[in-house]
């Protein structure tokens, strides 16, 4: 677990303008493969700048148990494609990682597909869960 001061925030997502913002391809590969290095802090750096400024808590990953996951945007339509190659990962043991960022109702930054490949092989996901302090 890893404390993190956000300063200079773009506040995107606190928008939830439902708009997509691009991550850098180095994290998105690193979350599709499962391979998030530590310190989080610097691995998430693109995408915490996204927050408002403010104080966080990120950990993980680590499985997601808890309730219903609330989109970023809306769940785009399966790429069946994309979840296939996620279904192959997780029944091999792999565990994609996807975003949350966590309160009331969890909102799921990043990784839709992964969340439905999860949900179709009946596995937990697994997260980096960002929390506001």
């Amino acid at each position: 677990m890893e404390r993190v001061t956000i300063t200079g925030g773009a506040g995107f997502l606190e928008l939830n303008t439902g708009g997509r913002a691009e991550l850098p391809q180095s994290l998105r590969i690193a979350l599709a493969t499962g391979q998030v290095r530590l310190p989080l802090a610097e691995t998430l750096r693109a995408l915490l700048a996204l927050l408002v400024d403010g104080q966080y808590q990120v950990s993980g990953p680590q499985r997601f148990e808890g309730p219903d996951l609330v989109p970023a945007s809306d769940w785009p339509d399966d790429d069946d494609a994309r979840v296939g190659y996620y279904r192959t990962a997780i029944r091999s043991g792999h565990r994609p990682v996807a975003v949350v960022l966590s309160g009331t109702r969890p909102l799921l930054v990043d990784g839709h597909h992964k969340i439905s490949a999860y949900r179709a092989e009946g596995v937990t996901p697994s997260v980096v869960l960002i929390s506001g302090l």
